[in-house]
């Protein structure tokens, strides 16, 4: 089926009561009907089965399958927050000792995740920079564990190579992990260009409100193929001591090995689970998701093709435009759109700071990915946390001034920019 249908109708089959809309299940528990039951399910025999909601939900897991469906992959776990999503994808596979491989533009807030959380963890992050894939080799040791990078980075604006990237990766059985929020399933699917496992922060275009905090972890097609019997990845392939020896690769769900371990490894013990009602939530922005990235593209590139012009705006980043280093990657990588985030560069913060004191429909807010159009100085935000090397490295400048653009008439966006560029 296309995108459109099977964001309305994917991983749902109707209730006793034939509802038309998913169902809320606000339950913590679930009857397990017998003693055997019960028991079989604690030592992982049923699956995916119901056995609590901190570690699985039925709302919650048609979200799973519905995004699993629309990025093509064969499973998902939904999780608290997009930053959970990230640290469990990480943490899925590292352990004190070993690095992991990331892009240096990413967003602040995972920046700072793996260059001091992880770090106090005893996980090492290497970095490299997304226009020079060629240096990747040369971080990767026996202990690395992964390469990670964002699909459109945020706030730089930057499309990788994934094919480069990829095929490094897959040189030393690495998994890769890519963050698609900004991009969206509706314009680019990692998987096809080779990526393993795919997380998001469905607190931006998935709901496209800001209604709720939630993230998804989506894992490829066949990803077991790569975890199995790879020494890399030990403890997929090790008797689990918490399940009294249960080896995971091997297990009843092993089809989807890298969700199912994140969920009843990690989920199970620190507990960062999404809420039901947010499920839902999720539910109901992923059926109009299709039309509204393509509303916030359109407006994204007629904005950025103005502000490239304006003689007070000093450099766009969009990639769309021809003008852009990451035109020839878009040009492959999102053939249809390039979602609704850009960024452009100002004299100074004195300047960016006029500016977004000055307009009036666009909000001075953190997030991305708003029906409602959003402005931002990332370095005094977001990215504050960062030294002035890693704003350099993430391509953040003092000028720098982020657009999450929204599904507003373009012209009105436009308009509301220019006076606060002339104020």
């Amino acid at each position: 089926m296309h995108f459109q249908t099977e964001a309305l109708h994917a991983g749902y089959e109707k209730d006793t009561q034939r509802t038309m809309a998913v169902p809320i299940y606000m339950s913590t528990a679930f009857d397990f009907g017998s003693a055997e039951f019960a028991a079989s399910s604690f030592n992982l025999q049923q699956g995916t089965d119901n056995v609590y909601t901190r570690v699985g939900n039925p709302t919650t897991a048609i979200l799973e399958k519905r995004f699993a469906t629309l990025e093509g992959g064969s499973a998902a776990l939904a999780v608290s927050s997009g930053m959970s999503a990230i640290f469990y994808s990480v943490l899925n596979v590292a352990q004190a000792g070993d690095n992991i491989v990331v892009a240096s533009q990413l967003y602040g807030g995972t920046v700072t995740l793996f260059s001091q959380t992880l770090k106090r963890i005893g996980i090492e992050a290497r970095f490299f920079d997304v226009h020079a894939p060629e240096t990747i080799e040369s971080l990767i040791d026996d202990k690395t564990k992964c390469v990670f990078f964002e699909s459109i980075t945020n706030p730089s604006i930057d499309v990788p190579d994934f094919d480069a990237i990829v095929a490094i990766a897959n040189r030393y059985g690495l998994i890769t992990i890519v963050d698609n929020t900004v991009a969206t399933p509706v314009l680019c699917r990692p998987f096809e260009h080779g990526v393993d496992v795919v997380v998001h922060s469905a607190s931006k275009y998935a709901t496209g409100q800001g209604l709720a905090i939630g993230g998804l972890i989506v894992e490829r097609e066949n990803l077991a193929e790569k975890i199995k019997g790879n020494a890399r990845y030990g403890h997929f392939n090790e008797p689990e001591v918490s399940y009294h020896g249960l080896v995971f690769s091997d297990s009843v769900v092993s089809g989807v090995l890298f969700t199912f371990r994140t969920r009843m490894i990690l989920m199970r013990d620190t507990g960062a689970v999404m809420s039901p009602f947010n499920a839902w939530l999720f539910i109901q922005g992923l059926e109009t998701l299709f039309l509204r990235i393509k509303q916030h593209s359109q407006n994204a590139l007629a904005i950025a093709q103005w502000l490239e012009q304006h003689p007070k705006v000093k450099k766009v980043n969009y990639p769309l435009l021809p003008s852009d280093k990451s035109y020839a990657n878009a040009a492959k990588y999102l053939p249809t759109g390039a979602s609704g985030l850009l960024s452009f560069e100002v004299e100074d913060f004195d300047t960016a700071k006029k500016i977004l004191d000055n307009v009036a429909i666009f909000s001075i807010v953190a997030n991305i990915g708003d029906s409602k159009s959003i402005i931002n100085h990332s370095a005094s935000t977001t990215h504050q946390q960062l030294s002035k090397e890693e704003l350099k490295k993430a391509g953040v400048s003092e000028g720098l001034i982020r657009l999450s653009v929204g599904i507003e008439n373009s012209e009105d966006l436009i308009e509301d920019l220019k006076r606060a560029l002339e104020a």
